[in-house]
């Protein structure tokens, strides 16, 4: 049958080719030469994304497409709407061979005589057309793809033949009911609205199979006029008149001619005005926000997709491929988690501020997995221009490459990367530090990779304690001087390298800083990047990058490769469990205890001021949980600590009530249980001999002190026996044991000192003894007397006082003679 309709085909456009000068005779070998053979690609379909209910159950965050379409089953697809586009667009579909002869000879006739009559197009030829036209979406370049729409849209008589040709192919290959349905998916419905299941869902809040007859028919209408006859624009009222026009006029009235409805349902539908029930598809991650703000890690998922080479070979290849290729992205986001975050944002931050550029973000990774729970800012995710205050698109807690701004510098948080190095090189959480406020030689701070650096550098201390204090301690009360103290003693690439290990880097793409000052926090870094770190530290050290995405499924229900989950071991577990230990403290009694919620589970962090006050950090963890929030400026350095709002308070104590309100639900669901021990070995405080530095130069004394493990300090002068100018001794005492990392005051020697020269031999009185000895130069103080034996000469010297040999100031020292008194 389709071979004779190929014949009869060429016959009957004959009329048509004598009208635009085609020689007939040429007719045939022009059909024949025409491709016959054309298969649908996948089609274009909205990819969406999803987050996950307390029950584990998907919820539609948002969807992403070029052209809104859901493909359905010849199932999921009421036989209203398939008896109505049959009857009204091809009503011998199922009996022609993708030629409809009488129409298409009607239609040549008609062209002939110059008359406008009925098209002579099957569904199969329609389909034909929307395939070719779907074919020329995939074309990136601009021009070409407007060339090839062109091509395909274009009314020619070759055009005509192209489709007849290919639609008898395509009738060899698909049964009838397959092209129907794959007709009704390709369809346009108006705008954006593709497929008859999304336009159901569009223009009726229904699925495709749910749908009336009345419902079903003013769908079918705009097909013949997609944009024409759509009913979703209320300000053009007459375009769902005309709608419902050519439903009443044309679609019922075939569907009863055709005996598909009966005279009872052409009544009801007719006397059923076209009442549009629109539902705006979740489009973008604007529509995230509802409820959850959750716009923000949806468009960090999107950056993700961009981003990632397991999605292709550049970002617009990768994000073409979602925006049309119906993948379902499911997501790590939890939904409770993000509700109970975003109530706490809002409840304790307001979204702007007279004050100053006001800005915060929180977020939660999960440890052990790296995946990212839950992201909320004190914003309104808006990608628009003309953005209000309250909206932004910049995602504050991710990099600037996705989504994100440049960074915040870190301030204290990134003192536990000094912490862990510390305790990788051996050192113990109870050896001691100086704290005080001191003038650092940067030619003293190692560095392997760049080099030490030259000039003085000095910190102030925000509080806490001074002087001499266990690293334990320092990290309590976060004492900025002990921590650059302790650095002086590693190796600043080294303590850099840990950080990397940790997954610290730079929100803006470059390199992290590695001077002095990077100990106290100067790099710019995402609340995300700390967070993850921070969930590396709660579990046992096993650093896992940010996972934001479980699962992709494509349009056919298969796995798509995603980016793989990486985990390494940043540090040993017993580092690790040791690190624990004093930044428990920090939330028990020290520098956060703002942070403490009253619920049992143990929490370690550290909190983090950046100079000037304009950014404040807590960077919280329990073995279930890592959240960290950052309070401060967008834009500007206004204090945040000197800076209040009414109604909220001081915005750098924002923090506190927004990190407990919402942890203190999140323990809930995710109860984390007590740290892992440390074994002790770092635990101790070492104890080591203070080194004999007598006589020795200042400098060799500072070496010996040093390197035995102590910090030096320098004492002043001092009377001493030793050279002018040589170390006199040390407190502690040289050989005496003290903690390493303990203060050690080193003395210098004045020379002042003598030894009391020997008097007493061959003097034969007390009074030659005291002659010698002003001889000596030295002061007679007078005679003492000591009882003795029998054998007592009370006129012969016995010894002095201060000992003969002992060492004394003669400048201030005087000497007693001694002799014997008999019993």
């Amino acid at each position: 049958m389709s071979a004779i309709a190929g014949v009869l085909v060429t016959a009957m456009v004959a009329p048509a080719l004598a009208v635009t000068g085609i020689a007939t005779n040429n007719s045939i070998g022009m059909f024949e030469n025409l491709p016959s053979n054309i298969r649908p690609d996948v089609l274009s379909q909205k990819s969406e994304i999803y987050a996950k209910d307390g029950a584990g159950n998907p919820v539609l965050l948002a969807a992403v497409y070029d052209q809104n379409r859901e493909e359905v089953g010849w199932d999921q697809i009421s036989p209203f709407v398939k008896d109505a586009v049959v009857s009204v667009e091809d009503p011998r579909f199922y009996t022609h061979g993708g030629v409809d002869i009488v129409s298409a000879a009607r239609a040549a006739a008609q062209s002939a005589a110059g008359g406008d009559g009925p098209g002579a197009s099957t569904i199969s030829m329609q389909y034909v057309r929307n395939i070719l036209i779907q074919k020329t979406e995939e074309i990136q370049d601009k021009a070409e793809r407007d060339k090839a729409f062109e091509d395909a849209t274009k009314t020619t008589v070759d055009r005509k033949l192209k489709e007849m040709k290919l639609a008898i192919g395509l009738e060899k290959e698909f049964t009838k009911d397959q092209i129907l349905l794959g007709y009704l998916n390709i369809s346009n419905f108006g705008g954006t609205v593709y497929g008859i299941e999304a336009a159901a869902q569009y223009y009726y809040g229904v699925s495709a199979k749910d749908v009336t007859l009345a419902q079903a028919t003013s769908l079918v209408a705009m097909v013949n006029e997609p944009n024409g006859l759509r009913i979703d624009q209320p300000d053009q009222p007459q375009k769902i008149a005309d709608n419902q026009a050519r439903r009443d006029v044309n679609i019922l009235p075939a569907m009863l001619k055709e005996h598909k409805i009966t005279q009872a349902q052409f009544d009801e539908a007719k006397a059923t005005p076209v009442t549009p029930n629109i539902v705006e598809p979740s489009t973008g991650c604007t529509t995230a926000n509802a409820n959850i703000g959750a716009g923000f890690f949806c468009d960090y998922v999107s950056y993700i997709v961009k981003n990632d080479p397991v999605f292709g070979a550049d970002a617009d290849t990768r994000w073409q491929k979602f925006r049309t290729g119906g993948f379902k992205i499911f997501t790590t986001l939890d939904i409770d988690l993000q509700t109970a975050a975003i109530n706490s944002m809002f409840e304790n931050v307001p979204k702007t501020a007279a004050e100053l550029d006001l800005g915060s973000s929180m977020v939660t990774v999960q440890p052990g997995t790296g995946r990212v729970l839950a992201m909320v800012q004190n914003k309104v995710f808006n990608p628009a221009e003309g953005a209000s205050p309250e909206e932004t698109s910049i995602n504050f807690s991710t990099d600037y490459d996705y989504g994100g701004s440049t960074g915040f510098p870190s301030g204290s948080t990134y003192k536990a990367f000094t912490l862990a190095q510390w305790l990788k090189t051996g050192h113990s959480i109870n050896e001691r530090v100086n704290g005080s406020v001191q003038t650092f030689n940067l030619a003293t701070f190692k560095n392997h990779c760049e080099g030490s650096g030259g000039g003085t550098y000095k910190s102030a201390n925000d509080g806490g304690p001074t002087g001499s204090m266990t690293v334990a301690t320092a990290t309590a009360n976060s004492v900025n001087n002990a921590f650059i103290a302790m650095a002086q003693k590693l190796d600043m690439c080294d303590i850099t390298q840990t950080a990397m290990d940790f997954g610290m880097h730079r929100a803006d793409g470059a390199p992290l800083k590695q001077v002095v000052s990077s100990v106290l926090g100067i790099n710019e870094v995402a609340p995300l990047t700390v967070a993850a770190a921070y969930a590396g530290i709660a579990a046992g050290g096993n650093y896992c990058k940010p996972i934001a995405i479980d699962q992709i499924v494509d349009s056919a229900g298969a796995d798509v490769p995603i980016p793989p989950g990486e985990c390494k071991q940043a540090v040993d577990p017993n580092v690790a469990a040791t690190m624990a230990i004093p930044m428990q403290q920090v939330v028990a009694n020290g520098t956060a205890t703002g942070a403490q919620i009253g619920d049992g589970i143990p929490v370690l962090g550290k909190t983090g001021t950046t100079d000037g006050e304009n950014h404040v950090w807590f960077a919280g963890a329990t073995t279930a949980l890592a959240t960290v929030i950052w309070v401060g400026n967008v834009q500007g350095t206004t204090s945040v600590r000197y800076t209040s709002i009414p109604g909220y308070g001081n915005v750098g104590d924002m923090r506190w009530p927004t990190w407990t309100q919402y942890m203190r639900q999140a323990n809930q669901k995710f109860p984390g249980v007590a740290f892992p021990k440390a074994d002790g070995s770092l635990t101790q405080a070492p104890q080591v001999a203070v080194p004999a530095v007598q006589g020795k130069t200042i400098a060799e004394a500072q070496s010996l002190v040093e390197a035995a493990g102590f910090t030096f300090q320098d004492g002043g002068a001092t009377d001493n026996e030793a050279p002018a100018g040589t170390a006199a001794g040390t407190d502690p005492a040289a050989g005496t044991n003290a903690t390493k990392g303990a203060t050690v005051t080193v003395y210098t020697s004045n020379g002042a000192l003598k030894s009391i020269p020997d008097v007493i031999s061959g003097s034969n009185t007390l009074g030659d003894a005291a002659n010698k000895l002003g001889q000596a130069g030295w002061k007679f103080a007078g005679t003492k007397y000591q009882v003795t034996g029998d054998g007592c000469n009370e006129q012969k010297p016995i010894g002095t006082e201060p000992a003969v040999g002992s060492f004394a100031n003669p400048a201030s020292q005087g000497v007693y003679i001694i002799g014997c008194k008999k019993k």
